[in-house]
């Protein structure tokens, strides 16, 4: 596809999606201000990334570390001006913490004390040889159904998990995130979501967002407070193809 065809192609998905959260939003008495919509660009090359960009975007997600690597610097050698924030969020293993932490802005899936010491060493050395200005902005990953294998601590290590965050210095707790478990009802899930963000406010009153709601619930998301919903297929299409 030529780039032209592709940028319309893009721009006519990236309408259809804020439509439908300006929808959402208004069904649930929100503001459409109040969500923001992350890019799940993972498969997708740094063109797209570069032509949504173009379009307004201004966040990405990748969730796997070695592709994200090397489209963030493809990415930024196609536009070197854009100013754009990087997600991950995908299944980090802490082995990985060190590259992770040199090209993310934030990571929405830390689950575990040692992934949570991991991530503070490798920013504080980031920060110390200069690789990045700022500390790391993390999310807490919460397993709504405890399924094991899809990454997400227990809600029950939610408290204790957001104390270590904050007492860390080099990380930032920034709210929560979630899958809505296979099979079940994503209105429950969020809804649980929702009361455990609220929970975790009180004793962590900058810990503001949900990350909630992908292409096929992101009105449910939105209905029950998610701050922040994550499109992948609905904005660039069916994922290609990736090797193992």
């Amino acid at each position: 596809m030529s780039e032209p065809s592709r940028r319309a192609e893009l721009a006519e998905s990236l309408r259809e999606v804020r439509d439908r959260v300006d929808r959402a939003c208004r069904a649930a008495g929100r503001r459409p201000e109040e969500v923001e919509l992350l890019a799940v660009t993972k498969t997708f090359p740094a063109s797209d990334v570069a032509l949504l960009s173009d379009l307004g975007m201004a966040r990405f997600a990748e969730n796997r570390e070695q592709e994200a690597r090397d489209k963030v610097a493809e990415f930024a050698a196609l536009r070197p001006a854009a100013a754009v924030r990087w997600h991950m969020v995908g299944q980090l293993q802490r082995n990985k913490a060190r590259a992770v932490v040199r090209w993310a802005d934030v990571v929405e899936s830390v689950d575990s004390e040692r992934l949570v010491e991991a991530l503070r060493r490798a920013t504080a050395n980031a920060l110390d040889a200069g690789e990045r200005q700022q500390p790391l902005d993390v999310l807490l990953q919460v397993s709504l159904d405890e399924a094991t294998g899809r990454g997400g601590c227990r809600p029950a290590d939610v408290p204790a998990l957001a104390d270590k965050i904050t007492l860390t210095g080099d990380l930032r707790l920034r709210g929560v995130m979630a899958v809505a478990p296979l099979g079940g009802e994503p209105g429950v899930a969020f809804d649980t979501l929702s009361a455990i963000s609220e929970r975790l406010r009180r004793d962590h009153r900058e810990a503001v967002e949900v990350s909630a709601g992908m292409s096929g619930d992101l009105e449910s998301a939105v209905a029950h407070g998610s701050t922040r919903v994550r499109v992948g297929t609905a904005l660039l299409g069916r994922r290609r193809l990736t090797s193992p």
